[in-house]
């Protein structure tokens, strides 16, 4: 059995797109909630329906909501992903992720992954393998939330030479920052409350070490400069060191201080080289990031021919729809716009299509 749009189970005529679930938690839940009520109306217009085969989960016996029908969980994944023409993957980790989804390349499925973790530590191995058995590639929601950045800076930049990118890419440690800032709160306070307000998680040590914003950077670099560049090269620093007294120093010189992954090239007498780190920057009070309040998340782009872009909008939280799981849809809904899939590796790809929105350029400061 499957999971059709329930205003129209079965939309007559139509050439079926047979999607397998890798993970039924609160990301992949909402997408299984988009394919349901939106799925009908995809359907019609890019001749195709969307057809849920299979959700694999760990534990078959627990209750995940209406929309995760009891009947499409399986634990046999492996099945499930090589009879697939699109595998959506939003289980996290390393293994078995990774093997399921080269698994599923290789017996021709398309690809659309969540897994930050994944890209940073081993995208390499996707890409080629995306590249090699001529399939796609897509991580829209491993980057920056809600924000649909891939694709723009991809396609509608592929012409430009982009130079530096600066972004707020993770919500907790930015809702930290900016409750410190408004109110003077110390570090462990602040983070206190995200806990409460469902901003962090109850072991928030990937987010204030910088570790999930230093994966984030890994693949803004990888995407931005065509150039593999790994976890392990990413100097990383969190902001479990900020004091109440640091932001109100920072306030006196005219700065405000947020976590930023930085990725640009770097001019030597050598050649090129890619820099990408994660730190907490002073960054001044007029520039477009300073403003990024709560847990928004938002980057910035410094390219030749375009000049200053920003892109701006939700990161971590309580919002529903969770924000990743917008991004996770979006390449489905992609198939609308363009009738086909497109390019899978950041690496190599160039083509042209969408736009942004325009801002003034900054610097920044340790």
């Amino acid at each position: 059995m499957s999971l059709h749009h329930s205003g129209s189970p079965a939309s007559p005529g139509l050439p079926i797109l047979r999607v397998a679930v890798l993970g039924a938690g609160t990301v992949g839940t909402e997408v299984l909630r988009l394919i349901s009520q939106q799925g009908s109306e995809l359907a019609h217009r890019i001749g195709g329906r969307l057809e849920v085969t299979g959700v694999a989960v760990r534990e078959l016996g627990r209750d995940r909501g209406e929309h995760v029908p009891a009947h499409l969980l399986t634990d046999d994944a492996e099945r499930l992903v090589r009879e697939a023409d699109l595998v959506i993957e939003v289980m996290g980790g390393i293994e078995p992720a990774r093997s399921l989804l080269l698994d599923a390349m290789a017996h021709g499925a398309s690809v659309v992954t969540a897994n930050k973790a994944l890209l940073a530590q081993d995208g390499a191995s996707l890409y080629e393998a995306a590249d090699a058995h001529g399939v796609d590639l897509y991580f829209e929601a491993a980057v920056a939330g809600a924000i649909p950045l891939v694709r723009p800076v991809r396609e509608s930049l592929a012409g430009d030479r982009i130079q530096r990118v600066l972004g707020i890419v993770n919500g907790t440690t930015n809702y930290i920052l900016d409750a410190m800032t408004r109110s003077g709160a110390s570090f462990d306070d602040a983070l206190a409350t995200a806990q409460e307000l469902g901003y962090a998680e109850a072991d928030p040590t990937a987010d204030v070490e910088g570790h999930d914003a230093a994966a984030k950077a890994s693949i803004l670099a990888s995407l931005a400069f065509h150039s593999r560049v790994r976890l392990a090269d990413v100097h990383c620093e969190g902001i479990t060191a900020v004091t109440a007294q640091d932001i109100a120093a920072a306030a006196r010189m005219g700065r405000t201080i947020k976590l930023l992954s930085i990725v640009e090239r770097i001019e030597e007498e050598g050649g090129e080289r890619i820099s990408a780190r994660v730190y907490p920057a002073l960054i001044p009070d007029e520039h477009p990031l300073a403003s990024v309040a709560e847990a928004y998340n938002a980057v910035f782009i410094e390219a030749d021919a375009a000049g200053s872009l920003m892109f701006y909008g939700q990161g971590a939280g309580v919002h529903r729809p969770p924000p990743r799981s917008s991004a996770t849809w979006s390449p489905p809904r992609a198939l609308a716009c363009t009738g086909e899939w497109g390019p899978a590796n950041p690496a190599t790809q160039s083509s042209s299509r969408s736009r942004s929105t325009s801002c003034a350029a900054p610097s920044t400061s340790r």
